[in-house]
């Protein structure tokens, strides 16, 4: 003989939810504490050290560089020569066709407005010019750091151009003690 129990049986459910939600979490406290545990390894290289040469560096040939300079009033100046704004398109393409291996190295002055400066490339380009530079100018003392611009901005002046590829002057040595 059976009996029917009055309250109604209920089957178990598995709820999927919040077994995802679990195991999400756990998935990313795993991740989180494995990566908190990965030590970052290097490998010890020994770099060469600068070595002062012992013989003066080669001057470049000046006539395989040219070097042009914007000043604060938009002039262009060849080599420290000053060329009026109409002759510019036309030297530089006679310099072009001159020597088509001609390096030309374009610097300004600090108060130039960078549109003569790009005015002076887009001529250099138009030009058919590919050798292109920019020199820049390091102010050396205490009044500045090392490797920042600076200068009066006059080719030449305070700070000495350096010519890509090629490692600025080592600074003077200390004065000699006095005894």
């Amino acid at each position: 003989m059976t009996f029917n129990s009055p309250v109604p049986k209920k089957r178990a459910r598995i709820e999927i939810i919040p077994l995802i939600d679990i195991m999400f979490f756990l998935l990313a406290s795993f991740m989180m504490v494995s990566l908190s545990q990965v030590h970052m390894k290097g490998i010890r290289v020994n770099l060469p050290a600068i070595v002062a040469p012992t013989q003066p560096l080669p001057t470049p040939d000046p006539k395989d560089r040219v070097s042009l300079f914007v000043d604060p009033d938009g002039i262009v100046h060849f080599d420290k020569e000053v060329v009026p704004d109409g002759d510019v398109m036309p030297r530089l393409i006679a310099l072009a066709k001159g020597n088509p291996n001609l390096k030309f190295f374009i610097s300004a002055d600090r108060e130039a407005l960078h549109g003569d400066v790009m005015k002076l490339l887009d001529r250099v380009r138009s030009a058919g010019i590919e050798k292109v530079a920019y020199e820049i100018k390091i102010k050396h003392g205490a009044a500045g750091a090392p490797g920042v611009p600076g200068a009066s901005g006059v080719p030449g002046a305070a700070g000495a151009p350096v010519a890509p590829g090629s490692a600025p002057p080592p600074p003077p040595p200390p004065p000699a003690p006095t005894p």
